[in-house]
């Protein structure tokens, strides 16, 4: 198993699986949409991208968005999209797509990387906890849906 950074070569294969990981979150299948929203985060340059390779087949996949936290004067990062097919779960691809976001941050002098979950995927909530993310129990978390 490969981990790298994706890049417009990988549209096609990283589109497939936005596309799946916005279904398994209860959104309608839209190929053609997530296909122009991975293109455009390529173009622009607004996420970070990692894959999943297992003999050259793109299995899995995590984008990173940047942030700040003003208070440290940091970067940190917002791991927004997490994805393996189901085919390969249960075999560390998820653990390893997590463990390069991790030392991308750290190479990046980020102070955190910030992340949610639906609260019944209770199997990615064991996995961050075992690679020790917490919950946070300091702040709420707020937003406004438009």
């Amino acid at each position: 198993m490969e981990v790298f950074q994706a890049c417009l070569e990988h549209l096609e294969a990283v589109s497939q699986l936005f596309d799946q990981y916005r279904v398994f979150y209860n959104s309608p299948s839209d190929l053609e949409t997530a296909r122009k929203f991975i293109q455009e985060r390529f173009h622009k340059g607004d996420s970070i991208i990692f894959v999943a390779s297992d003999k050259g087949r793109i299995v899995g996949f995590t984008q990173l968005y940047p942030s700040f936290s003003s208070v440290s004067m940091k970067r940190v990062w917002i791991l927004n999209d997490l994805f393996v097919e189901p085919t390969c779960r249960n075999q560390g691809v998820a653990k390893l797509l997590l463990k390069t976001a991790e030392d991308f941050a750290r190479q990046t002098d980020a102070i955190r990387i910030s992340l949610a979950t639906q609260i019944s995927n209770v199997a990615a909530q064991s996995l961050y906890e075992l690679l020790g993310y917490c919950k946070d129990e300091q702040f709420y978390h707020y937003s406004l849906k438009l």
